[in-house]
């Protein structure tokens, strides 16, 4: 299935999870959740698809997606997050969430 399908029904479904860094960057810029959720659902494609450099990391190889949509008030939101498999659910953890410059 394709990743950017499986990232929009995680969030449909609410099953996403903000970083502390994602929320401070969205309370910097005076995103809500509503904007970055309206972003994902109405991106078109994966900007990019990078490996995790983090050392918390779970497995070897663990991918982060960034995607760079607009609102429905035509703000384009940056984001960048990785698809997390626990138990029978995924979820969508976001990393970065932030106005794109």
């Amino acid at each position: 299935m394709d990743v950017l399908i499986r990232i929009k029904r995680t969030m449909l479904a609410g099953r996403y999870v903000f970083s502390e860094k994602a929320r401070s960057e969205m309370e910097s810029d005076d995103l809500t959740e509503v904007d970055v959720v309206e972003s994902i659902l109405n991106a078109d494609a994966i900007y990019k698809k990078i490996r995790s450099t983090s050392p918390s990391r779970k497995r070897r190889r663990e991918y982060l997606y960034i995607i760079q949509s607009t609102n429905l008030d035509g703000l384009v939101v940056y984001t960048k997050g990785k698809l997390v498999e626990a138990a029978a659910e995924t979820h969508y953890y976001l990393v970065s969430a932030k106005e794109a410059m």
